[in-house]
């Protein structure tokens, strides 16, 4: 069984496309690619299942085709719409220089402080891209800015996120 922690989410499933069981993928993340898989990973009634890709094509910088093997009717297809899309951290890149924003979900925000002082902050829920400045969205709501220039240090293994955050910042 494939838990939450073992993946994170890259996209969701919109409308099937055409009639031979394709759908549309609608990503923020497009390591399936970089890297090569042979399948992802899909919410189907609270329950993580792997899903093994025949092909997909871009549309668009934030959209793809997905042919999964034994789905080949629009109705099957139409089955799957709505589903948010996972990729497994095992498969990942864990180079920060090709990490995404969206791989650090569920990581724990440490803020250091300039005499080394660590406190810490929250657990990362979420992450807003949708403008050019990157929010962090924490488990209590609490939003603090991304930015590459504050980031001390990333512990893959113990998933933590070091930041140097400015003073005040947490009291927004």
């Amino acid at each position: 069984m494939i838990r939450q922690d073992e993946v994170y989410k890259i996209g969701k499933i919109g409308k099937a496309h055409g009639v031979k069981g394709e759908v549309t993928l609608r990503f923020t993340d497009d390591v399936f690619d970089r890297v090569d898989a042979e399948y992802l990973i899909l919410n189907v009634d609270g329950i993580l299942v792997p899903f093994f890709m025949d092909e997909y094509r871009f549309r668009s910088d934030e959209t793809a085709l997905v042919k999964f093997c034994d789905i080949d009717t629009v109705e099957r297809a139409s089955e799957l719409t709505g589903c948010d899309v996972f990729f497994p951290r095992s498969l990942a890149p864990v180079d920060d220089e090709e990490m995404t924003w969206s791989q650090i979900v569920g990581y724990t925000l440490i803020d250091v402080d300039d005499d080394g002082k660590e406190k810490e902050v929250g657990r990362i829920d979420d992450v807003d891209e949708s403008t050019d400045n990157v929010l962090l969205t924490l488990d209590g709501g609490q939003l603090v800015p991304a930015a590459y220039d504050l980031i001390a240090d990333i512990d893959h293994d113990s998933r933590k996120l070091y930041m140097n955050l400015p003073d005040g910042i947490l009291d927004l």
